[in-house]
């Protein structure tokens, strides 16, 4: 069973001093990326955050979010104070840069308030202060797991899909298959017709005649890349059914480089209108199952 990248998590608890919500959304991507958006004051948990989402997810982007509402408390009414110290200072030292510097331009409380550290909102410190970390680690391990099982319930209809193609292609190996030795002895007749005409009254030298065939019979041959080629989809179809699952779509993605080499050379070596049709139907699944590697974990 596989896992998809996209999934959506989450987790709230009330406590004394208000509600602590986590909410976590993954989609795909090549490597492990996670975006961890906190309060003020609660990012000393950030660190525990990015292990707890490595202990559950080995691929893809992760989106979290992680909020506290103080009970009676709107999370954006607490208002900043002034560090009033701190904003005169900043203004001497600008006017200071302006004698130094010949200016001639005034000096302006927006110039101060640019700034952002004049304002502090101690109450969302004090917030922070207030939550334990374990609620965090808890909290955490309950929305990732939850995503975690939407990726996995997104992942068995990926996996449904990944089969469906895969079968498609076995039909189509069947076809080049059957359809290889044919092509031989259409060229041995066409061969063997095309040297009549030639030599007209003339007996056919059916020695030289079976050495040519035998020569375009072993440069028209097929057999070893098509049995790669089934090689690759039972192994294929041996990494969708581990159980338990694991991350295996960088390990699919070289399934279906070597699936697209013997495509390619099977079709280089076709010389047959029917052998090249299959070969393009078989290069347009084996696109789609990338396509759809995209989203596996």
């Amino acid at each position: 069973m596989i896992r998809s990248m996209t999934g959506f998590g989450e987790a709230e608890r009330n406590t004394d001093a208000g509600k602590v919500r986590v909410e976590i959304k993954t989609v795909n991507h090549r490597f492990f990326n996670a975006s961890v958006r906190t309060p003020n004051g609660f990012d000393r948990f950030e660190s525990e955050i990015q292990q707890c989402l490595r202990a559950y997810v080995s691929r893809g982007h992760i989106t979290y979010t992680l909020s506290f509402e103080r009970k009676g408390v709107s999370n954006d009414t607490s208002v900043p104070e002034l560090d009033l110290e701190r904003a005169r200072r900043y203004g001497e030292m600008l006017e200071e840069l302006k004698q130094d510097l010949g200016l001639e331009d005034s000096i302006g409380v927006s110039d101060i308030a640019g700034f952002r550290d004049i304002f502090t909102v101690s109450e969302r410190l004090d917030m922070a202060a207030e939550i334990d970390a374990d609620l965090i680690g808890e909290l955490t391990q309950m929305a990732v797991a939850n995503a975690v099982d939407l990726r996995e319930t997104e992942g068995a209809r990926l996996q449904l899909d990944l089969e469906e193609r895969l079968d498609v292609i076995d039909a189509g190996l069947s076809l080049v298959e059957v359809r290889a030795p044919h092509r031989v002895a259409t060229k041995r007749d066409r061969l063997r017709s095309a040297v009549q005409e030639l030599v007209e009254t003339e007996a056919i030298d059916e020695d030289r005649l079976a050495r040519e065939i035998a020569y375009l019979a072993e440069k028209w041959d097929i057999n070893e890349e098509i049995v790669r080629f089934r090689s690759h989809v039972t192994l294929f179809r041996e990494t969708l059914a581990i159980n338990p699952p694991e991350p295996v779509g960088k390990r699919l993605g070289f399934v279906i480089q070597e699936m697209q080499r013997e495509a390619n050379t099977i079709g280089s070596k076709a010389n047959d209108t029917e052998i090249s049709q299959a070969v393009v139907s078989l290069k347009e699944e084996i696109e789609r199952l990338r396509e759809q590697l995209e989203n596996v974990e």
